[in-house]
């Protein structure tokens, strides 16, 4: 095997593929990242066995073969090197890396060990990158980071025919977004739920194209999980999804909020912002709602104190609640609109955050974000 590729394609391409290579490998043969050359062009792929991902680059390939070495090694000496062309043949058992005056031999892994790579499922529709990866931005902030609750560490794909919802929960807020997509099959109901940072993966390295294809399959492989696949340009990750019951938390957003509060969402971000300096950990930021003017505080006893004042908008009775300064900032941080509305029922209750393009326009409600409060002085 014999191939020269450029530096830049080349470094992109592992470090996009060692994504995907487990931390703690269960087999020292899953720490490699194999590399295949055929036709002017390579595929690199790694492999765990909860995900899979997949590369394609072009290549000035002089003898096609194909190879196993260490990914995190090569993404290291990858990134390295300098902007110049880079050779890479097999030798025996070593593959000799050239790039200039800079030459590296790395150790080739037994092939043969390594496990195959699972097929990418059967098509089941397409989505626009920017919105999928919008979306994921916004549902997987509130995904638990806790193993201890393994299933609240999943986003939950609900999908109906056009239309599809993504859910996350922490048990302390509760984040969900509506999209929709083009489904190969309208009359498509199926349900996914998927590791969040396998999402958050997803929608930071297929932005390239113009849509990413979504594989469903409910076929179960090794392990007993059916399989979920991602595909944009000419890359692909294929996850196995996750098993168990998530809980019905839809039924958390109110019917209605009889108080409403609309403020700008940039200077309310800002706001929080210099709050947080002075919330100790795990202590809240205090929101005091009045006709005109929304008044936050953080800080108490001897501790450093800290105020402000901002206009807001206020529909209904005067209201005094606390949150989780880090919670509030995620939920403001995924907005996309210029305004933020908060909608409640009881200072006690959960908060319902959206958005909304101006002060007179009417809520924004593709994107919801549930946020329970905390008491004054915790």
């Amino acid at each position: 095997m014999k191939f020269t590729v450029a530096r830049d394609v080349l470094s992109e391409a592992v470090s996009w593929t060692a994504r995907a290579l487990p931390v703690r490998p269960a087999s020292p043969i899953l720490a490699g990242v194999r590399i295949h050359a055929d036709n002017e062009e390579l595929t690199l792929s790694s492999f765990d066995y909860e995900v899979s991902a997949n590369s394609r680059i072009p290549a000035n390939v002089e003898e096609k073969g194909e190879v196993l070495v260490s990914g995190r090694l090569l993404a290291d000496i990858s990134k390295s090197l300098p902007n110049k062309p880079v050779t890479i043949e097999l030798d025996g058992q070593k593959v000799n890396m050239r790039c200039g005056s800079s030459h590296f031999t790395l150790a080739v892994m037994p092939l043969d060990e390594y496990p195959l790579l699972p097929l990418q499922p059967p098509l089941a529709g397409t989505v626009d990158s920017e919105v999928l990866t919008q979306a994921i931005s916004q549902v997987s902030i509130a995904a638990s980071r806790d193993d201890t609750l393994p299933i609240l560490t999943g986003v939950r794909m609900e999908i109906d025919g056009e239309h599809m919802t993504l859910l996350a929960t922490d048990r302390y807020r509760l984040a969900m977004r509506e999209l929709d997509w083009e489904p190969a099959d309208t009359s498509i109901e199926q349900v996914a739920l998927v590791k969040a940072r396998i999402l958050q993966d997803v929608s930071k390295s297929m932005t390239s194209g113009a849509k990413v294809e979504i594989g469903l399959s409910n076929e179960m492989v090794a392990g007993g999980a059916s399989l979920i696949g991602f595909a944009s340009s000419n890359r692909r990750t294929t996850s196995t999804m996750m098993d168990g019951d998530y809980p019905p938390v839809r039924g958390l957003f109110p019917e209605s909020t009889p108080i409403t509060a609309v403020c700008d969402r940039h200077e309310l971000l800002e706001a929080v912002k210099r709050m947080s300096l002075v919330a100790e950990r795990k202590t809240s930021v205090r929101l005091s709602f009045s006709d005109g003017q929304l008044v936050l505080e953080a800080g108490q006893g001897d501790n450093a104190q800290a105020s402000e004042a901002i206009e807001a908008h206020l529909n209904g009775e005067d209201i005094a609640t606390a949150f989780n300064p880090q919670f509030l900032l995620d939920g403001l941080g995924v907005l996309d609109t210029d305004f933020v509305r908060f909608g409640f029922t009881h200072p006690t209750k959960p908060a319902v955050m959206t958005g909304q393009s101006k002060v007179d326009e009417g809520e924004v409600t593709q994107f919801r974000y549930l946020l329970m409060p905390i008491r004054f002085g915790a």
